[in-house]
């Protein structure tokens, strides 16, 4: 009874280890040809070659800075002239002006210092498979580059 459970057992870690000792994808560590970080690169599994990057258009509405502008100059407006006039239509008029000059200057603001480009990085993995990664900073990639996918982005090698 114990030398089938002995057996069992030992076939299942000489499986274990077998499996341990093969694991595709990782180079031997330092000193292995062709490889960066530990992953060979000819056997990467997210490594790959980029196609092409394309800037991403701003979809985005600019809404945030000409808002808040127009109320922060409304709010100014109606404090200087409550402070230089007795009449409830030149607050009224004052309040709108600023409002209106508040959205311009918001908007001028927001347009200046806007969000980051944006950037579609489209990577042909070396096993076949296509990948489009959505990323800001470029920097050091271009068509050709070769390059390991991790953490949602390319990373150049």
């Amino acid at each position: 009874m114990k030398t089938p459970l002995l057996l069992t057992t030992a076939a299942a870690a000489a499986l274990a280890l077998a499996g341990c000792a093969t694991s595709p994808g990782y180079g031997s560590g330092y000193g292995s040809g062709g490889s960066y970080g530990g992953y060979n690169s000819a056997n990467c599994r997210d490594c790959g070659t980029v196609t092409r990057i394309e800037r991403r258009p701003d979809s985005s509405p600019n809404v945030a800075g000409p808002l808040i502008g127009g109320i922060v100059g409304a709010a100014a407006g109606r404090e200087i002239a409550r402070r230089n006039s007795d009449s409830d239509g030149r607050r009224n008029v004052a309040t709108g002006a600023g409002a209106v000059a508040g959205a311009v200057a918001g908007n001028a603001i927001q347009n200046r210092t806007g969000g980051g480009n944006y950037y579609d990085v489209h990577v042909r993995l070396n096993d076949g498979r296509t990948v489009v990664m959505v990323q800001e900073d470029v920097s050091g990639l271009r068509e050709g580059s070769s390059v390991q996918v991790r953490d949602g982005r390319a990373w150049a090698l």
